[in-house]
């Protein structure tokens, strides 16, 4: 077995629990937080409700995907005394990230978009360049990480990352575009400090996904292959449900504003943060 595979390895008993528990862990998370946007979504207006349905979707695509993961994983591997070796299928203990990232990714940026300051011809824009991109960094990564040669590639590895960086590098750019325009346009709102902290979250957790798939490009161990499961579960639920938590606040807190500035908003009475009223005076729609 080529050793550039993270898959590839033997683990210990120790290590195959500690990877089924991160799996398991992650996957229970997404579809609680599934539940809690199906049966909060009526807390947002009709105009940012676009967020809230993509954070479900993110949600409950990613824990069908740890589903997969889990079973997986779990056929992937045989235990031998103290032992767990790889099996000629162990890279579907990996590859179905790929699978979820794809949707997931570019319905992240959805959210973003659906609560950001921008709106109209320009919100559709930049709807379609961030999947774009979006989808682009994740299909070339699978490219390089799994498809070819089952990610042992080098050439294919460095080659497809750096296309998927640039891809990465064209989203940065277009988040701090949008951060600027909440900035100004957002700048008297209570929506604004919580939208720059789901940016920030965003770029900054970012980071573990290519800094994992860069572990390919060099030898790797039981521990290296154990610490990118952990480090991707763990990233995967502060990118999908603290994002999105983030995401719903932003949601309610404009709805808040909309509904006490006298804007039809298509939602009918008080709005609650943290079990506070938000809706200031007047209740319900209002014309």
């Amino acid at each position: 077995m080529n050793n550039n595979a993270l898959w590839n390895v033997t683990l210990s008993s120790g290590q195959h629990a500690v990877i089924f528990y991160a799996l398991a862990v992650a996957g229970l998370a997404l579809a609680a937080f599934a539940v809690r946007q199906l049966t909060t979504m009526h807390e947002i207006s009709v105009r940012y409700r676009p967020a809230a349905i993509a954070g479900t979707c993110v949600a409950v695509v990613a824990f069908l995907s740890y589903i997969v993961l889990v079973l997986k994983f779990d056929a992937g591997y045989t235990q031998t005394v103290d032992r767990w070796t790889a099996a000629s299928n162990a890279f579907l203990s990996w590859a179905p990230r790929y699978f979820d990232w794809t949707v997931t990714v570019p319905l992240l940026v959805v959210e973003l978009i659906a609560v950001s300051s921008i709106v109209g011809a320009q919100a559709a824009k930049y709807r379609a360049i961030g999947i774009s991109l979006a989808a682009g960094m994740i299909i070339t990564g699978f490219i390089g990480g799994v498809a070819i040669d089952e990610g042992t590639n080098l050439a294919a590895l460095w080659i497809w990352g750096a296309i998927s960086g640039l891809c990465m590098v064209g989203l940065y750019v277009m988040f701090v575009f949008m951060l600027l325009h909440a900035r100004r346009d957002l700048a008297r709102s209570s929506a604004l400090q919580p939208f720059q902290f789901a940016i920030t979250l965003l770029i900054v957790i970012w980071f573990a996904y290519p800094a994992v798939f860069a572990f390919q490009g060099f030898d790797v161990t039981a521990g290296t292959y154990t610490t990118a499961q952990v480090l991707l579960s763990v990233a995967d639920i502060i990118a999908k449900i603290g994002f999105g938590a983030l995401i719903h606040k932003v949601a309610k807190l404009r709805t808040a504003e909309d509904v006490a500035a006298g804007i039809d908003t298509g939602h009918d009475g008080p709005v609650w943060i943290n079990g506070q009223r938000a809706t200031g005076p007047q209740n319900g729609r209002r014309s």
